[in-house]
């Protein structure tokens, strides 16, 4: 008797802690996203706080994804993952929903930041350039052409592998660091910081606290995002380094978090509307540094958007390549390349993100529309570090967090849902949504559930099952794959 075995591609463990750290130095890249939006409705005062509070909400959940990540250290996907282990007990639907909503969060950073950096290009070396071409839904221009070849480059940097993504990531992570000096710190010494500029504004409905709770759930996108060191938990040499990663990135982006509209706010004031997407940040270089001077560190800028966008890249590939070796939807979408990465999942993004350039002008439409799923996602996971507790105390927990934090985990469930509820729901508060926008970010989960379908029906050849039987401990879900993998037979 013979059999058949085929050898299937692993993601290589070769990440340190400080290389996950690295990776997430993309999220101060994502407060360059939406702060000119902040300075413009809340003043710098009112930025402060926010962003100040969304990053100590960030802090929080990063510390409790610990405990799961330790439990899980060999699945890709991050807390859309741990959702699903926890709650596929009560329904299998979650995960998908999860996954895709994890995904779709992440995925958009490559449109926001592509059309930021088009902007940025197109303000300091080529401001008079006006000609567009119509696509029939948006006024396409040079910034649109450029966002299109950032987007292509950081995914041609990522489906070669780690390695280069590795390179790529320390050098856009050293220029970040002197972009965020030259604006947390420099102000300070030059003069150009004036407490004439820093003021609170809060204005609107519940006086004024609605439209912060909306911005609150919109800046979830940016301050949460530490949890990208759990997407890579199986490329870590050692658990000690997923759980290092993730800490001490939720640290950093808090102290940022909290400095950096201080800083910036109080030499630019208030930013005009038609600046707030990013060309603000070209006069802010100028003033502080000069021309020259001002040019390097917006080059410096520069890079640490295309950090945030080959981080968002790298993750957002895992996400659906977990999910697909999790059944949660397409196979097609769990196959590593030849250099070990999701190269499929990585394409995805690539074209997912192109149309999003092409048909939707607004960063902050797009961003109330990926925000649905992401912070829906959110309030999964940790809402299933519950049910683990509940339903798993057995399972080993190299890192088992202390008893105060059940506690603190479900006063997060409910700070998250009425974010969510709040936030989602007022699409026209923030200026820039719409119920279209609305109806785009629940289409996506909708899809989810479709593809879902598919997968378990078409693909598997399975009934879909409503609920799944978990398993006590490691050993028997180890026990369950292997007679899964049974080889064939000749």
């Amino acid at each position: 008797m013979a059999t058949a075995a085929v050898e299937e591609r692993q993601l290589l463990k070769s990440l340190r802690w400080w290389d996950g750290f690295a990776i997430a130095m993309c999220n101060p890249g994502f407060l360059f996203g939406s702060l000119g939006y902040t300075l413009g409705l809340f003043g710098v005062w009112g930025s402060v706080i926010l962003w100040g509070v969304s990053g100590v909400i960030g802090w929080i959940l990063t510390w409790i994804y610990v405990e799961p990540a330790m439990m899980f250290p060999n699945k890709s996907g991050g807390i859309s993952v741990y959702a699903h282990e926890a709650w596929r007990k009560y329904t299998t639907f979650v995960g998908p929903i999860a996954a895709f909503g994890y995904w779709i969060g992440w995925s958009v950073v490559l449109a926001i930041f592509g059309k930021i950096i088009g902007d940025l290009i197109v303000s300091r070396w080529f401001p008079h350039s006006t000609w567009t071409v119509y696509d029939g839904v948006v006024h396409l221009t040079l910034s649109s052409f450029i966002a299109i070849g950032v987007i292509a480059a950081v995914w041609a940097f990522n489906i070669f592998g780690i390695r280069p993504m590795k390179s790529l990531t320390y050098i856009t992570g050293g220029l970040l660091t002197l972009a965020l000096l030259v604006f947390i710190v420099v102000p300070y010494f030059t003069g150009d910081w004036h407490s004439r500029n820093v003021h609170a504004t809060f204005t609107g409905p519940w006086d004024g606290w609605k439209l912060a709770f909306v911005y609150l759930f919109i800046l979830g996108w940016s301050s949460w995002a530490a949890e990208v060191c759990a997407t890579f938990a199986p490329e870590y040499k050692t658990r000690h380094d997923t759980s290092m990663a993730l800490r001490t990135s939720a640290l950093f982006v808090v102290g940022v978090f909290a400095l950096l509209p201080l800083g910036l706010g109080g030499v630019t004031g208030a930013p005009p509307a038609a600046t707030q997407e990013g060309q603000f940040y070209t006069a802010a270089f100028q003033t502080i540094a000069g021309h020259t001077l001002g040019t390097f560190f917006l080059i410096c800028l520069l890079a640490s958007l295309v950090l945030s966008m080959s981080s968002s890249t790298a993750d957002g590939g895992r996400a659906l390549y977990g999910i697909s070796k999790a059944g949660m939807t397409i196979k097609q979408l769990g196959v590593l390349n030849k250099y070990n990465v999701p190269g499929r999942a990585m394409t995805v993004d690539l074209v997912v993100n192109c149309l999003l350039v092409l048909f939707i002008s607004s960063n902050l439409a797009i961003l109330y529309m990926s925000n649905i799923g992401y912070v829906l996602a959110h309030l999964l996971a940790v809402s299933g570090f519950l049910l683990l507790r509940k339903d798993r105390p057995n399972w080993p927990r190299p890192i088992k967090l202390g008893p105060i934090w059940p506690p603190i985990a479900a006063f997060m469930v409910v700070l998250i849902a009425f974010l969510l509820i709040v936030g989602a729901g007022a699409p026209h508060l923030n200026g820039y949504g719409t119920w279209t926008d609305f109806g785009i970010g629940v289409g996506v989960l909708v899809a989810s559930v479709v593809l879902f379908v598919y997968r378990r029906v078409v693909q598997d050849g399975e009934h879909v099952h409503f609920r799944e039987t978990t398993p006590s401990m490691p050993d028997e879900e180890l026990t369950a794959a292997d007679a899964a993998r049974v080889p064939a037979t000749a």
